[in-house]
C-alpha cells in the first residue's frame, strides 16, 4: 500500500481534525452534528497518521510526492 496523502494535505487535514475536535469539545455543534464532527476528526487523524487516504485511492488521486506513478513509493524501490 503506497501512501497518497503529501505533507501540506497531512497539515491540512490535521487542521480540519483540530477545528472538529475543538467544535465537538466546546459544544458549539450538538446532536448528531457533534457526533460527525467527532467522526470527522477521528478519520482526519488516521488518514494523516498513515498518510493513505482510501477515497484518495478509489480517485486515483496521489499528493505524495515520494510516490511514483506506477504506485510504488520510491521508498520501497
Amino acid at each position: 500500500m503506497c501512501k497518497n496523502v503529501g505533507v501540506i494535505d497531512k497539515i491540512i487535514r490535521l487542521l480540519i481534525a483540530a477545528v472538529a475536535l475543538y467544535a465537538y469539545m466546546n459544544q458549539l455543534v450538538v446532536g448528531s452534528m457533534a457526533y460527525v464532527a467527532l467522526a470527522v476528526a477521528i478519520i482526519m487523524i488516521i488518514t494523516a497518521a498513515f498518510g493513505f487516504c482510501p477515497i484518495y485511492n478509489l480517485a486515483g488521486m496521489n499528493t505524495c510526492k515520494k510516490c511514483c506513478k506506477s504506485g510504488k513509493c520510491k521508498t520501497e524501490e
